[in-house]
């Protein structure tokens, strides 16, 4: 589908719509291709899935035991 600029500034949401569903949509000026809508790829990558599963953190705020102490001397 190509589409003069004029016509695509009032279709933009349908326009990025069908680019989304894998239709080829090109932007023209004067009849002359200048640009094209591509999707952009999505990788699957969603924080917190590993969520709960590193265990609990230590408390670093917490005073340090009299053997912890003793380590870092």
């Amino acid at each position: 589908m190509q589409m003069n600029i004029a016509d695509a500034k009032a279709k933009l949401s349908e326009l990025i719509s069908l680019s989304e569903q894998g239709q080829e949509v090109v932007i023209a000026r004067g009849g002359q291709p200048v640009v094209r809508l591509v999707p952009i790829a999505t990788t699957g990558f969603r924080f917190g899935v590993a969520q709960g599963e590193g265990g609990a953190l230590p408390d670093f705020l917490s005073p340090m035991t009299e053997e912890e102490l003793a380590d870092w001397e």
